[in-house]
């Protein structure tokens, strides 16, 4: 997702947009090219001259569209939703500029081996398979392993279903502890009240959980990237909102790039799941909104550092609304909407060439 600061950039770049969440399967494809090239020469669209439709890529459903101008390019990106009118119905994608490395091909091993007391390994993999159809799955190993192939955001939010099938097994097995330990403890209560019903009390016992304190219900647990996360809780006041609207509070755990959100309302429960519901549709919608710039620090000369942050610096306060800007050590991460982001990105590196001279 990081790119490395670059002043020379390719103007064919510039002028080119990854489009993802082609309809695979359906098309053969000279036909899948055709109607992504009719797609975005559409001006309902926002689209115009396409100069090359570059398909197949790497990439399973991904396709790059090089434009005659660089400001139609821009123009597409912009437009939030896009869908392609097929037979089969209409297909959403994903467009992004080229020079984000959302999309670049990805691959991974994974061992669902962990699962396998949980799960039958099988059930589990077609279950991501069609949860995530863009991925490229190998067959599953007798070890419990699996390669995967598909573009950098299709494999992280396979990243993020599996940690959440992993936090949801540790919440249960933490529930039937706290049953377990809490069904000893009344155990001993249970049968004095046995042995003692020829002489019952005037008033119900104090129960014991309620004298010793119960063990804390762990409400909804929701995972998310921790970049999605950021801008959501810095950037968007929707946050806020969905908590005070279904009265819920939030402990949230920060832990490099995932965030664990545990959901609590006690006196009303169901409103855990309708806030986690909600949270969970707006940070996915981000997801395929949201990217990274980031500007490499590590190893430049002071000057040139200096430059760097200077730029980024003096233009924060101009993105402010749009973007997330994360001053760290090493690097200076640059969050939010392919547009404001690659514009941002372009005005830093004039900033630079201005300096330079």
């Amino acid at each position: 997702m990081a790119s490395v600061l670059n002043s020379k950039e390719s103007k064919a770049s510039e002028r080119t947009v990854v489009v993802a969440g082609l309809p695979v399967g359906h098309f053969n494809d000279r036909s899948l090219t055709t109607l992504v090239k009719r797609h975005f020469q559409d001006t309902k669209n926002e689209g115009g001259v396409v100069e090359n439709v570059i398909y197949p890529t790497r990439t399973k459903g991904v396709a790059y569209v090089t434009f005659k101008e660089e400001k139609v390019a821009e123009n597409v990106i912009r437009k939030k939703n896009h869908y392609l009118a097929v037979k089969i119905g209409p297909t959403q994608l994903t467009v992004s500029h080229f020079s984000e490395k959302v999309l670049i091909s990805v691959n991974a091993t994974l061992d669902l081996s962990v699962f396998r007391g949980q799960f039958i390994l099988e059930s589990l993999v077609r279950e991501l398979q069609k949860k995530i159809p863009s991925l490229r799955f190998s067959p599953l190993g007798q070890n419990g392993r699996i390669s995967v192939q598909g573009s950098f955001l299709a494999v992280r939010k396979l990243k993020e279903s599996l940690l959440l099938k992993a936090s949801s097994l540790l919440e249960k097995n933490r529930s039937c502890i706290s049953e377990g330990e809490k069904r000893s403890r009344q155990s001993p209560r249970k049968n004095l009240l046995r042995s003692n019903n020829a002489f019952p009390s005037p008033r119900s016992p104090v129960p014991e959980t309620a004298r010793h304190g119960e063990t804390a219900r762990c409400g909804e647990t929701l995972v998310l990237d921790t970049d999605v996360f950021l801008y959501l809780k810095k950037k968007s006041s929707f946050y806020e909102r969905t908590l005070k609207k279904y009265h819920v509070l939030c402990q949230e755990r920060v832990e490099g790039e995932i965030t664990t959100i545990c959901i609590k309302n006690d006196l009303q429960p169901n409103h855990e799941k309708l806030a986690k519901e909600c949270i969970e549709k707006y940070s996915h919608a981000l997801h395929f909104e949201l990217i990274k710039e980031t500007f490499d620090l590590k190893g430049k000369e002071r000057r040139e550092r200096g430059n760097i942050e200077l730029a980024c610096e003096q233009l924060s306060s101009k993105y402010n609304q749009e973007l997330l800007i994360n001053f760290n050590r090493t690097h200076i991460d640059v969050i939010g909407p392919s547009s404001a982001v690659h514009t941002f990105k372009k005005e830093v590196l004039k900033f630079i060439r201005q300096t330079v001279r």
